[in-house]
């Protein structure tokens, strides 16, 4: 186990450096995206109203964090399992979310009450955050395992 480990130092470095600009993205979010929707969150949002917004500079700022977040989880999958075909079934299935979720966040907001919150918040949640890139690692290690 420790020879794997020190076979893949490379791969190691560059999973670790990938997951840390992830992290960032996360930690400077407030700076690099338009998201009033994030101090909505924050407070007791199932008893308030939608809070105002403008919708192309959210649909604008939602599109790019998920392409951005989608990159960096695509090149870690690449990077994991040098794999091309994996890395384009996984590109494609982040074009299939895209499409749902941001139809689906945008619908909520515009023919919904606030009594939808809770869906609108994971809808967000899944554009906003890499958690696909926790879904497919598995799934593809799983894959990989069984072949």
């Amino acid at each position: 186990m420790l020879q794997k480990i020190l076979n893949n130092k490379v791969k190691i470095v560059l999973v670790a450096l990938l997951v840390f600009v992830l992290a960032l993205i996360r930690a400077f979010e407030g700076v690099l995206f338009y998201d009033p929707f994030s101090a909505y969150f924050k407070n007791d949002y199932l008893n308030l109203s939608f809070p105002a917004f403008k919708v192309l500079p959210l649909f604008w700022a939602m599109s790019f964090r998920y392409f951005l977040n989608s990159a960096l989880s695509l090149a870690i999958i690449y990077v994991l399992f040098k794999d091309k075909g994996l890395a384009k079934l996984a590109s494609l299935l982040y074009l299939v979310f895209f499409v749902i979720l941001i139809s689906a966040f945008f619908l909520l907001l515009s023919f919904s009450d606030s009594h939808n919150n809770f869906v609108l918040f994971y809808v967000r949640r899944f554009l906003i955050q890499p958690l696909f890139l926790l879904l497919f690692v598995p799934a593809f290690f799983y894959q990989k395992q069984q072949k």
